[in-house]
């Protein structure tokens, strides 16, 4: 049997959604999909087909669909028409367009305001139960007796960290708590810190570099994504207060 979209029937979709919990978060995006068309308009931002035509041919690209008959397989096995295709293309352009209309030079504003936040620093770390066995780790660390390295591999309790040799990763100064952030940024490269207390256990840190601030494209992009989200949530809420949405959409509840 060859299932296609034309078995299933709106009312055993929204069924289905239904059942699976999914149908407040589908009807969510599809609510912000309309808030963002009427704002579009409003503000006069479109999509070009030549735009259209540019992102489908780098996701053909990305998805290595070489030839049109790859194409149109590929449509087949997603259950989709090429206009489907494209008009969802339209979708994801006209909602990034518009949030670059609308938050670029906030995003700016804010990453120039709130830049020691971003700092970063590579970092490595050892959390433990006891807090006699962290200081003379640290003591040891200190007097060269034993690498850090060493030392989170030996006594760590995160697996994951003790096979890496204590390497927790880039991290932010904002995804700190602000007492381990003071003390991490104020360390020389290369020495012990700690023992920190938390409700975990007793860390012990390590910085291997500093890494300054920077609106690199991933940041922007992230800052960008947060406050269109932000503003999504905040107009929809306002204008399901006023009904001025939910009525243009007609599904059965």
């Amino acid at each position: 049997m060859n299932l296609s979209a034309s078995y299933i029937e709106a009312g055993e979709l929204l069924t289905l959604l239904k059942r699976d919990i999914q149908f407040k978060e589908v009807s969510q995006r599809l609510l912000h999909q309309k808030l963002i068309e009427k704002v579009a308009r409003e503000r006069g931002v479109t999509i070009t087909p030549e735009e259209i035509e540019a992102e489908a041919n780098r996701q053909r690209y990305e998805k290595r669909l070489q030839k049109a008959s790859d194409t149109l397989a590929w449509l087949a096995d997603q259950m989709m028409t090429a206009d489907d295709w494209e008009a969802g293309i339209r979708d994801r352009l006209l909602a990034k367009k518009l949030a670059d209309y609308l938050f670029a030079k906030e995003v700016e504003k804010f990453f120039a305001q709130n830049k020691l936040d971003f700092e970063e620093v590579l970092l490595y770390q050892i959390l433990l139960r006891d807090e006699k066995l962290a200081r003379e780790l640290y003591y040891e660390i200190e007097n060269q007796e034993i690498t850090f390295y060493q030392a989170a591999r030996l006594y760590d309790i995160d697996e994951r960290r003790r096979l890496q040799c204590g390497y927790e990763g880039k991290l932010c100064r904002w995804g700190m708590k602000p007492a381990i952030a003071a003390a991490v940024f104020s360390a020389p490269l290369g020495e012990p810190i700690g023992p920190l207390r938390t409700e975990q256990g007793y860390y012990l840190l390590m910085v291997e570099e500093f890494i300054p601030a920077q609106l690199s494209p991933e940041r922007y992009q992230e800052l960008l994504n947060r406050m269109f989200q932000q503003w999504l949530n905040s107009e929809l809420n306002y204008h399901l207060s006023n009904q001025s949405l939910t009525s243009q959409i007609a599904v059965p509840v």
